[in-house]
C-alpha cells in the first residue's frame, strides 16, 4: 500500500518542469550552434561520420591549396621558359645571317654583341625568382641562385666576357598532394630544362676486366641502383639500362671503358652513394667533388646547355668564323630550342593538371560539405517547431501546477 501525501505532486511537477528545461536548453543550444550534435551521445554513429567527414573535408581545402600553389608556380615558370624561347629565335636568326658568308668580320662582331646581350637575358630568365621569393629552375635548392657565370678573357673581345655558366641547382623533385594519395612531381631542374644536346660521358680506363669488391649503391640522375659483389661493366651497363632513368649505358667498344648517353637533352648527374663503383670506373672523382662537376678529367664529355651554344656562337662571330656557325653550332641552338619547346609543352600540361585538380578539389569540398551538413547541422524549421511545442508543453505544466496549489492563507483561516 502506497501513502499519497501533498508532496507528492509537488514532486512531480519539479521533475517534470526541470526535464523539459533541459530539452529547452539543448535546443536553444542546437539552434545556437546551428549543430545538432553537441556530444558524442547525442548521435554516437553520426558523431563518427561527422569526424571522419571534417577530417577529409580539412583535407580536401588543403590540396586545393596545393594544386593552386603548383598552378601559379607552373604559370610562373611558363612565362620565363617561353621568354627564353623567343631571344633563342633572334639568336637563331642572328646565326643564320653570320653563316651565309655575306659579312665581314667587322659586321659579325656586330652580331656578337647583341649575341652576347642575349645570353644576359638568357640568364637572368634562368636566375629568376617567383613570387614566394624561391628560385624557379633551381632543383630543391630553392634558396640558391640556379645558374653561376664565369668571366673571362675572349679572344677578339675588348674586355671581359662570360665565358662558362655552370648550374648551382640540383635534381631534386618536389612532390606535391593534389588529391588523396596522388601526388604531382614538381621538375624545376635547370639543367634540364635549358639544356641544348643530349650528354655523352665516355670513360677512357679500360674496364673489360673490373668486378665489384662488395655490395655497393650509386645514383644515376637521382635514380639509386643497387651494385652487388662480383658484378662486372657489363652487369652493371644493364642495371642502368633497366633503372629506368633516362641514361643508356654500354661499353665502349674503342676505349672499353663505361659509356652513358643521356636519351633526351639534359645533364647527367652521377654520385657514389655507398662505395666507389664509379670512382673505380674512372668515371667520376673521389666523393669530396659534388655532381654535377664531378666528372673525372680524362672522361670524353660532349653535349651542352643552352648557354654553352650560345656563347658558342658569340665567339665564332668574333673569331668571324662562318663555317662553324654555320655547321654544328646551328645544329646545337636548333636542338636546344626543340627541348626548350618540349619543357614549355611539358609545363604547360602539368598546369592543366594542376587547375583540373584545383576544380576537383571544390567539387569535393562541396560534396562533402553537403555530408557534414547532413549528418551535422540541426534542421531549423524543425528545431524551431520543436521549441515552441516545448514552450506551450512548460507553459501548460506551470499552469496546471498552478491550479493544484490555488489554495491561499484565507483558505486555512476559516
Amino acid at each position: 500500500m502506497n501513502r499519497i501525501s501533498s508532496q507528492m505532486n509537488n514532486n512531480d511537477t519539479q521533475y517534470y518542469l526541470r526535464k523539459q528545461e533541459i530539452r529547452q536548453n539543448q535546443m536553444n543550444a542546437q539552434i545556437g550552434s546551428q549543430s545538432r550534435i553537441g556530444s558524442l551521445r547525442d548521435d554516437p554513429i553520426a558523431a563518427g561520420h561527422l569526424v571522419r567527414y571534417q577530417s577529409y573535408l580539412t583535407r580536401v581545402n588543403q590540396f586545393e591549396k596545393n594544386a593552386q600553389t603548383a598552378a601559379d608556380n607552373f604559370q610562373v615558370r611558363d612565362g620565363y621558359i617561353n621568354q627564353n624561347l623567343q631571344i633563342m629565335q633572334r639568336v637563331r636568326e642572328l646565326a643564320v645571317t653570320g653563316a651565309n658568308g655575306t659579312y665581314n668580320q667587322d659586321d659579325l662582331k656586330n652580331m656578337a654583341v647583341e649575341v652576347n646581350e642575349l645570353l644576359k637575358e638568357m640568364i637572368q630568365n634562368a636566375n629568376a625568382v617567383g613570387p614566394d621569393g624561391n628560385s624557379l629552375f633551381a632543383g630543391t635548392r630553392s634558396s640558391s641562385t640556379a645558374f653561376d657565370i664565369i668571366m673571362g678573357n675572349v679572344p677578339g673581345a675588348d674586355g671581359a666576357l662570360i665565358e662558362e655558366v655552370r648550374y648551382n641547382g640540383n635534381i631534386g623533385l618536389n612532390k606535391i598532394e593534389v588529391d588523396e594519395n596522388n601526388y604531382m612531381t614538381l621538375d624545376a631542374s635547370g639543367n634540364k630544362t635549358f639544356w641544348a644536346e643530349k650528354q655523352s660521358l665516355i670513360a677512357q680506363r679500360d674496364m673489360t676486366s673490373w668486378q665489384s669488391v662488395s655490395d655497393a649503391v650509386i645514383s644515376v640522375d637521382g635514380v639509386d641502383i643497387k651494385i652487388n659483389a662480383g658484378d662486372n661493366v657489363y652487369a652493371l651497363a644493364a642495371k642502368i639500362n633497366d633503372s629506368g632513368a633516362a641514361i643508356k649505358a654500354s661499353v665502349d667498344p674503342i676505349s672499353n671503358g663505361l659509356s652513358l648517353v643521356t636519351t633526351d637533352a639534359h645533364q647527367i648527374w652521377l654520385e657514389d652513394r655507398d662505395g666507389s663503383v664509379l670512382g673505380d670506373l674512372g668515371i667520376i672523382k673521389d666523393k669530396s667533388q659534388l655532381p654535377p662537376y664531378n666528372i673525372a678529367d680524362n672522361v670524353k664529355v660532349s653535349g651542352g646547355s643552352l648557354f654553352d651554344s650560345v656563347i658558342a656562337l658569340r665567339d665564332a662571330m668574333l673569331r668571324g668564323d662562318n663555317e662553324a656557325i654555320g655547321g654544328r653550332i646551328l645544329g646545337t641552338l636548333d636542338e636546344g630550342m626543340n627541348n626548350l619547346t618540349t619543357r614549355l609543352a611539358k609545363s604547360g600540361s602539368d598546369y592543366e593538371r594542376a587547375v583540373n585538380n584545383v576544380e576537383l578539389a571544390k567539387t569535393n569540398n562541396l560534396n562533402v560539405t553537403r555530408l557534414v551538413s547532413r549528418e551535422g547541422d540541426v534542421d531549423m524549421t524543425k528545431a524551431i517547431t520543436d521549441l515552441k511545442m516545448l514552450e506551450y508543453v512548460n507553459q501548460a505544466t506551470l499552469s496546471n501546477a498552478g491550479k493544484m496549489y490555488s489554495s491561499t492563507l484565507l483558505d486555512y483561516i476559516r
